[in-house]
């Protein structure tokens, strides 16, 4: 058969989707990886997994109607010419526009998967701005549209159908939950946690945004350093500095200066910086199901996470790690300060979440439920 995935980031699709082309294509599938913004390097990466790169022309952000009714009439015609039996898509935009080029393009089959609903789904603690509003107005109006027309839609966690379907009145043919898109437990092997002594050592990995939580951490690493000074924070990821809620470059350089965090930046050894420390922290106000977190989780770290779609679905509470309240940094507080008072929980709760990712988010076990979701 020819498959269509059809992503938007190139690092999306061997990064996050190598295993389940490697499936398909053992299957002997022909699959054809659709990317928008990719580099040479990275569709010879692609290339490598055994699937043939197509690019297309797609912004990620904005909402331009006549741009947009153009990019979906040429997506349909590159997809007519390959002639797909299922065109898979996922993000939202890919799931909108690649959705209307492949029914345009008559294609038998079309599942769509969206891994969280996005920042215009995501409660904020002041609210939604107007602008935000309209982009969410206008978002519903296309899913009302498009989601119906969707063979198969899959959802990662039971949160974001209640939350976009029902409370919306948008229907769908078939909704599936797949419950995180998994990832390879050979690469993220579990490493015991060494040196369970203070210092303590919290890890925050994530763009650092508002919505990811990084505000609420830096909050809760200040009220834990009144009291244990020598507690240790690092936090791994880029500034989007196009993005309003950001954390500023100036304020970043300040925490810094007064060494209250280590900032490396963006790393390519994820695993190894997990590996090096005892609890991971991802305090975000929402998300599909967090693969940082995954990743902490098979390393076999304890978690601390805020009680929300897609972060609970990471946290059994008080098992192998803690839930807490989001935009409440008092209480994200007072959790690492109990690991920093309870160091033999660490790696206690760290051997649970081992054991909770390998049966929930081993990458072989979710790709077959996936292939199942997909017909095949």
């Amino acid at each position: 058969m020819k498959i269509i995935i059809l992503g938007t980031i190139a690092y999306s699709l061997y990064g996050f989707r190598a295993d389940l082309i490697k499936a398909l294509v053992k299957q002997q599938h022909t699959v054809y990886a659709f990317t928008s913004e990719y580099t040479q390097a990275e569709l010879k990466k692609i290339e490598m997994l055994g699937a043939i790169p197509v690019t297309y022309r797609l912004s990620r952000g904005g909402l331009n109607p006549l741009s947009d009714i153009k990019i979906t009439y040429h997506l349909s015609k590159v997809i007519e010419n390959i002639a797909p039996d299922i065109v898979f898509s996922y993000f939202s935009k890919p799931v909108i526009f690649g959705t209307l080029a492949a029914k345009m393009a008559k294609v038998p089959q079309v599942v769509g998967m969206l891994e969280g609903l996005g920042y215009c789904f995501t409660d904020q603690p002041e609210g939604l701005s107007k602008k935000v509003k309209v982009i969410k107005a206008i978002q519903i109006l296309l899913y009302k549209a498009v989601l119906p027309q969707i063979d198969t839609l899959i959802f990662l966690n039971a949160d974001d159908p209640n939350d976009l379907l029902k409370k919306y009145n948008i229907r769908a043919k078939q909704v599936e939950i797949l419950g995180g898109i998994g990832l390879s437990l050979s690469h993220y092997e579990y490493q015991p946690v060494v040196n369970i002594q203070k210092p303590i050592k919290f890890l925050f990995i994530g763009r650092l945004l508002k919505e990811k939580g990084i505000h609420d951490f830096i909050s809760a690493i200040k009220i834990v350093k009144k009291t244990y000074p020598e507690a240790y924070f690092t936090i791994l990821g880029e500034i989007d500095v196009s993005n309003l809620g950001a954390l500023q470059r100036s304020e970043l350089d300040e925490l810094i200066a007064s060494k209250i965090v280590n900032y490396p930046g963006q790393v390519d050894n994820v695993k190894d910086w997990i590996a090096s420390h005892h609890v991971f922290v991802l305090p975000s106000y929402r998300e599909g199901v967090p693969r940082s977190t995954q990743e902490a989780m098979a390393i076999g770290r304890a978690v601390i996470t805020t009680d929300v779609p897609g972060c609970r679905e990471t946290v059994v509470d008080s098992v192998n790690g803690f839930l807490v309240e989001k935009w409440n940094p008092q209480a994200l507080a007072e959790k690492m300060i109990y690991f920093i008072e309870h160091p033999e929980q660490i790696e206690k709760m760290g051997i649970e979440s081992y054991k909770i990712a390998q049966e929930k988010f081993d990458a072989d076990k979710v790709n077959k439920r996936l292939l199942n979701m997909l017909g095949l």
